[in-house]
């Protein structure tokens, strides 16, 4: 196996790695996940994400369409917001729940709590998983703007940010009765839709090159709508306090010293 096709696989799979070792979590960690230590979790997955979607989406796009001769902001702006577009209508047609509401979400369904909770996730997975599989495939284009170091900073940014996630998910199922093993294996579910939508946006290279900074900037979108309408607003649930602002900025931070340094 040549060292570009292990390259492709890690990029692939390093995220959804992520996710399996938060899932993991339900295995050793025997009390209930408190308040703030959920809401700095929620702040740094949110600022990671903000920061992966201008450092490795949103400028690439720019850069890339002026290299075609095109106004940057134009498909960025349009890429942009078809991205939040498409996360719009999945929120408000998918059948999905959350860990704190008591209601769930989208449209009528008989499905089981659990069964929502992971699509609840996978609704959060599914760009960023079409973020990494994006840029790998502009990077297999031969786009020069897109290093293939960049893929690797995006692949293991979403990782680190998968690592909370998975607990989240996984550490609170337990809590409400659920098998360990079983609450394990909802998380890692939640998770498989990544790998999924790389694969997806690769095998649609021959098509996507000329179109290359309108998608880059659609997964912005999407990410983009995950954090504002998800995210953040968890954050700031309940009692007030600081720590998701705080969490947030480490999380963007992060991820643009991992952007800059590797991309």
């Amino acid at each position: 196996m040549s060292e570009l096709n292990l390259g492709i696989i890690v990029a692939l799979m390093v995220p959804f790695l992520g996710t399996v070792f938060g899932s993991s979590f339900a295995f050793f960690l025997k009390q209930v996940m408190g308040e703030l230590l959920q809401k700095a979790l929620l702040g740094f997955v949110a600022g990671v994400m903000i920061a992966a979607s201008v450092w490795s989406l949103l400028i690439p796009a720019i850069e890339n369409a002026e290299a075609q001769g095109v106004l940057g902001w134009v498909p960025a702006s349009i890429g942009f917001l078809l991205g939040i577009g498409m996360l719009l209508a999945i929120d408000h047609f998918l059948p999905h729940q959350h860990l704190d509401d008591s209601k769930p979400e989208g449209m009528p369904s008989r499905m089981k709590k659990p069964t929502m909770l992971i699509f609840a996730v996978a609704l959060h997975n599914l760009p960023e998983g079409m973020a990494v599989g994006v840029v790998l495939a502009g990077f297999l284009s031969g786009e020069t703007s897109i290093a293939f170091a960049g893929v690797l900073s995006l692949a293991i940014g979403i990782a680190v940010q998968n690592i909370p996630e998975g607990a989240i998910v996984s550490m609170p199922l337990v809590s409400s009765g659920l098998s360990r093993r079983k609450a394990f294996l909802y998380g890692v579910a939640s998770g498989a839709v990544e790998p999924l939508g790389a694969a997806l946006m690769i095998a649609c290279i021959g098509i996507m090159t000329p179109f290359l900074p309108y998608v880059l900037a659609f997964a912005a979108g999407a990410m983009m709508y995950v954090v504002v309408e998800e995210l953040i607003p968890e954050t700031q649930a309940g009692k007030h306090t600081n720590v998701g602002a705080v969490a947030l900025a480490l999380g963007f931070v992060l991820m643009m010293i991992l952007d800059v340094t590797l991309g």
